[in-house]
């Protein structure tokens, strides 16, 4: 008997307004404090169930990229807050600043990651972990080390994506967390192909999340998620110094404890800001058909679609997204 046909889902270039969606709320918080006081503050909203040994799933970036989240930022952060934590990443699929261990250690003194310790987590091997209710695996492979870790928190900057269409905290974790030869081989390339890109769409959107399941599952409730909505490039940090130039307003810092809804809350706003402001990053998540991320994490039943947004600059009032938006200002380059 013939092995069933996997079929990738549909509709990845298709925004869901909020009042088409079902099911329970969760909660979001948002600032408009692009700062370290900003990150730190709403950090603590969503840091209760963090204990132990706690890894920061951060993009830190290719030499000199101009876009990351700030180093100042997170050096605040973690001496502030996370004295004992330390920065997790893997090397990368690409050759490139981040390939092998080495170069991946002189990228992040280049880039000033030097004020804490920065765990490469395929450094010494991998491992594989269970995906529960995956159709394309039923494992994934990841940077050994992760399994060091109590706690996650997922510190991403939110932007566009060449693959993706965007890049938010499913895909810090989901591409972040597998190792750079085998975990990320699995999600970008189909076995036997001479392209290692080939895989794209809605079947890269699936197969991507399903590795953050993996990921996420591992760490039960003790995992949470900051996405960083500033100086958004449709290009992901992985481009560094090529990225294309930023054209949407920064906005602010979202976080929950519910990853599908950090992400849809992150892409809702974008959605709200003027058509002028934010075609650019609507065509690129739209035609690589990204928006299939959080459909098929709704499916996957890794959170909610819908949630309440807390804006924690005006006593934790419920805000709408235009709210959130009305007074954004078009983007300046602070160098």
């Amino acid at each position: 008997m013939c092995d069933k046909k996997i079929v990738p889902g549909t509709g990845g270039e298709h925004y869901i307004p909020y009042e088409e969606r079902t099911g329970n709320e969760s909660i979001v918080y948002f600032t408009r404090d692009l700062s370290a006081e900003g990150l730190k503050k709403i950090y603590k909203r969503v840091s209760a169930d963090l204990s132990g040994k706690v890894g920061i799933k951060l993009h830190t970036g290719e030499k000199n990229g101009p876009n990351i989240i700030p180093r100042e930022w997170v050096k605040e952060l973690v001496q502030d807050e996370l004295p004992d934590a330390s920065i997790i990443e893997t090397n990368t699929y690409y050759e490139g600043d981040r390939y092998t261990t080495e170069q991946h250690r002189e990228t992040l003194k280049v880039n000033g990651w030097t004020f804490c310790p920065v765990d490469i987590m395929d450094e010494d091997g991998t491992a594989m972990l269970p995906v529960k209710g995956g159709k394309w695996f039923s494992e994934m492979s990841v940077g050994k080390n992760l399994l060091n870790y109590d706690s996650m928190l997922a510190l991403t900057h939110f932007k566009g994506h060449t693959q993706g269409g965007f890049g938010g905290s499913n895909k810090n974790i989901g591409i972040g967390c597998a190792d750079g030869r085998i975990g990320k081989k699995m999600i970008h390339t189909t076995p036997g192909s001479d392209d290692m890109w080939d895989i794209k769409t809605e079947e890269f959107m699936e197969r991507m999340t399903e590795s953050t399941k993996a990921s996420i599952d591992h760490f039960g409730k003790q995992v949470t998620y900051i996405n960083v909505m500033r100086n958004m490039s449709v290009s992901c940090d992985c481009e560094g110094c090529a990225a294309m130039p930023v054209v949407t307003p920064n906005i602010g810092i979202t976080a929950s404890t519910d990853i599908l809804a950090v992400d849809q809350a992150s892409v809702d706003l974008v959605y709200a800001l003027k058509e002028e402001d934010h075609k650019d990053l609507v065509e690129r998540m739209e035609t690589r058909h990204g928006l299939r991320q959080l459909t098929y994490m709704k499916e996957l039943k890794m959170g909610n679609d819908k949630y309440i947004l807390i804006d924690i600059d005006n006593n934790d009032a419920r805000i709408t997204l235009e709210d959130a938006v009305k007074d954004v200002k078009p983007f300046v380059d602070e160098k």
